[in-house]
């Protein structure tokens, strides 16, 4: 018989927050790639068409982390429709030791969201301007937010620009940012007025079709795509990638398959290997990231098991701690 925890979102919610904590545990977690004996294999995508749903499955092994996380991250986007939510999930966390069930950790796509701009502040700590004050964001979203959210952990962000394909959305996020904070928010008309006086630029939609081109790029500009997480997503041209002076992923063999590498490949753009790098490759100090501050630079973000295992330990540790949950016998 074993004990096993099982957490809800509002559990989970309670105890885990989007802060330096969270960006601390994403940021070890690409380290560990770049360094340990860490096993992830590929994702496990199921689609369903006649549904318009996807099902993607993810999991990693980290070297000297006592538990890993196998999350299953649904995506329904005919939901709305029916009064459900489009996004959902749930992560299982299990012994590295035994194989033995720890914790159910019920989170309906809570702690990805957090993770996910967790690794946002990640790169942008690690390839963008320290004195970066502005930016841009593609999507009004709530990753967009969240994305925003975390930048200004790590930078002195104080004006915002927004785009969304959607004008009405992108003025009522605009409006409540400017009700909850002191920044200067603007919804902007088009890209290139986002884009316009940016040092960085973060694009988080389901776009199938290349938003940022190369014609936006400017001096010192960092961009952070996180949306191109399966084949058929696209926010970044293949010519940006051409264009820029530092290509970093979260992870080479994924973004090759998943993200904007996988678009710039097909479009047979040619790509100088000795500029394509992973984050963890730059943290740990194995590959250089910026050098200059005229350089463009680019992080290519399609998410990691690696990063769910962080967050899973991180969020189990912290509700135990808080005394959260409902343990059972197994």
């Amino acid at each position: 018989m074993s004990q096993v925890s099982l957490l809800s979102e509002a559990d989970l919610r309670a105890c885990v927050d989007l802060d330096l904590s969270s960006v601390e545990a994403i940021e070890q977690a690409f380290v560990l790639l770049a360094t340990a004996a860490v096993a992830m294999p590929p994702i496990l995508r199921l689609d369903i068409p006649e549904h318009n749903g996807e099902v993607d499955v993810k999991t990693a092994y980290l070297p000297g982390l006592e538990r890993f996380a196998i999350k299953v991250s649904p995506g329904f986007f005919d939901n709305p429709g029916l009064g459900l939510p489009s996004l959902n999930g749930m992560m299982m966390l299990l012994s590295a030791r035994t194989g033995l069930l720890d914790a159910l950790l019920l989170d309906n796509g809570y702690l990805t969201a957090v993770r996910t701009a967790a690794a946002g502040a990640v790169a942008a700590r690690c390839l963008s301007r320290p004195e970066s004050r502005s930016v841009a964001l593609i999507g009004s979203g709530e990753q967009a937010a969240l994305q925003l959210q975390a930048l200004r952990l790590v930078r002195p962000i104080e004006q915002v620009r927004v785009w969304a394909r959607d004008g009405a959305k992108a003025q009522d996020f605009c409006a409540g940012l400017s009700r909850s904070s002191e920044l200067m928010v603007v919804a902007c008309a088009s890209i290139e007025e986002a884009l316009a006086d940016a040092d960085i630029a973060i694009t988080c939609t389901p776009s199938r079709e290349p938003l940022i081109q190369a014609h936006h790029l400017r001096p010192g500009l960092h961009i952070t795509a996180m949306g191109s997480d399966a084949e058929h997503k696209n926010e970044i041209a293949p010519q940006v990638l051409a264009r820029v002076d530092r290509y970093v992923a979260d992870r080479l063999s994924q973004t090759r398959i998943l993200g904007e590498l996988h678009h710039a490949l097909a479009a047979g753009i040619r790509l100088d290997e000795s500029r394509l790098a992973e984050l963890g490759q730059v943290l740990a100090g194995q590959l250089p990231g910026r050098t200059d501050a005229a350089q463009i630079t680019l992080c290519d973000l399609t998410g990691t098991g690696a990063q769910d295992t962080a967050m899973a330990n991180l969020a189990f540790e912290r509700a135990r701690a808080a005394g959260k949950g409902v343990q059972f016998s197994s």
